[in-house]
């Protein structure tokens, strides 16, 4: 996961639920870091998030204060540092987890909290977890997903996971109470995030009450037969997206459509035209250039709009693309990578060659080549299949490789 942030989380342990803030993978120059709120030997836990925010806003002396979002955080209001609903892990339900069917909620559940007692384990240097994992390799086939355990061959591949869990999860499971504190906390300060949460929820109920008599006014007023669609957007209508990338160079915009399946970027002769913001983009948009986006029919009311300053690039999610940290996590096994992330790249870098008619990506990808295998166990998982063996570092330098390629097709406006 490569990311700059720092995620409230909860940690469900022998003596009770606890709340605490979790930095995932972040670099710094060269190095590579991962941590969680504590100190020295001990991670920090908080029964309430009330005493999270108060301790945070208070202390100067733990293991994030030094993180590049550190100072975000600390002047985050309490509500939001409620951890969400995919950042809650409950270790303590992980043996009922694992005895349960193998259904798709309950397969991603249980990787999910394996993977962040993984981390822990990391973090904290805690030998029980790490030789827990590495006794264990059957655990890796969870990232498959419930397909791997269909059939007979996938029911006795769940049981061993099972039997994995039920044998060694007590010891995991002390070891991890054993590094966990709550630190004493200013009782000032816990008192007014305490209010402030309590002012948040009143506002939510008043928010909930005043959208139920609008929708009730709504209701009562509407006559469309079509009250229930939501008004497509300015982009959905003329079938062109913003495209949001963000590479080691930066974070760059542009625009793609699709016609007859075949992409066409904002751009001309293969290569694509990026801009550093929103706005530069929108400016670009409002003068007349040459590409290959002006042959769509639609492309006059995008000029238009431009023109007139009335333009929002606005980015949906599923057109953000984020490269940097995936080769070296790729190189560092199947586990760390970032399945949705590396499909949403594989998308990008295919349609820009495409679009260039280049066979690069194809050649790369090909399920003859290591990468090309080791992607494709990732994005299609079959159960059976036998997961990738380290080491990775010739698939991590052919998707760098990779990386390098696509940037060439990148027309850079700054």
């Amino acid at each position: 996961m490569a990311s700059g942030d720092i995620v409230p989380i909860e940690l469900g342990l022998t003596d009770g639920d606890l709340v605490t803030l979790w930095a995932p993978r972040w670099r710094d120059g060269d190095d590579e870091w991962e941590a969680f709120l504590g100190h020295e030997d001990s991670l920090y836990g908080f029964e309430s998030v009330a005493e999270l925010a108060a301790f945070i806003r208070t202390d100067s002396d733990n293991d994030l204060v030094d993180h590049p979002a550190w100072r975000v955080v600390a002047g985050l209001s309490a509500a939001e540092l409620e951890p969400e609903e995919e950042h809650t892990f409950d270790l303590v339900g992980v043996p009922e987890l694992a005895a349960s069917d193998p259904d798709g909620d309950t397969v991603a559940e249980l990787e999910d909290t394996l993977e962040m007692v993984r981390n822990i384990g990391e973090v904290c240097e805690l030998d029980t977890v790490t030789k827990f994992f590495g006794g264990n390799p059957v655990l890796g086939a969870l990232p498959s997903g419930p397909n791997a355990f269909t059939g007979r061959d996938g029911e006795e591949l769940w049981d061993q996971i099972g039997a994995a869990i039920a044998k060694g999860w007590d010891d995991v499971l002390d070891a991890i109470d054993g590094v966990v504190k709550s630190p004493d906390v200013d009782a000032e300060a816990v008192a007014v995030a305490e209010a402030e949460l309590l002012a948040a929820e009143e506002n939510v109920v008043d928010a909930d009450d005043a959208a139920d008599s609008e929708e009730f006014e709504a209701v009562d007023l509407t006559k469309a037969d079509d009250e229930d669609d939501e008004d497509p957007s300015f982009w959905a209508e003329v079938g062109i997206d913003p495209v949001k990338i963000i590479t080691a160079d930066g974070t760059w915009f542009t625009l793609r459509c699709y016609l007859d399946d075949e992409p066409i970027f904002l751009g001309r002769d293969g290569s694509i035209a990026v801009f550093d913001s929103e706005r530069a983009l929108a400016r670009h948009l409002a003068d007349d250039h040459e590409h290959d986006l002006a042959r769509v029919s639609t492309y006059d009311e995008v000029q238009t709009a431009a023109t007139d300053g009335s333009l929002e690039v606005e980015v949906t999610d599923e057109n953000v693309y984020v490269l940097p940290g995936l080769g070296d996590d790729l190189g560092e096994g199947p586990r760390t990578v970032d399945v949705d992330q590396l499909d949403l790249a594989v998308e990008l870098f295919t349609d820009a060659a495409d679009y260039a008619e280049d066979d690069a990506v194809e050649k790369a990808l090909a399920p003859s080549t290591p990468l090309g295998w080791y992607v494709s166990y990732l994005l299609n998982p079959d159960p059976t299949r036998l997961a990738p063996s380290p080491p990775f570092q010739a698939e991590a330098t052919a998707w760098r490789e990779l990386e390098t390629w696509f940037e060439t097709k990148l027309d850079q406006h700054r």
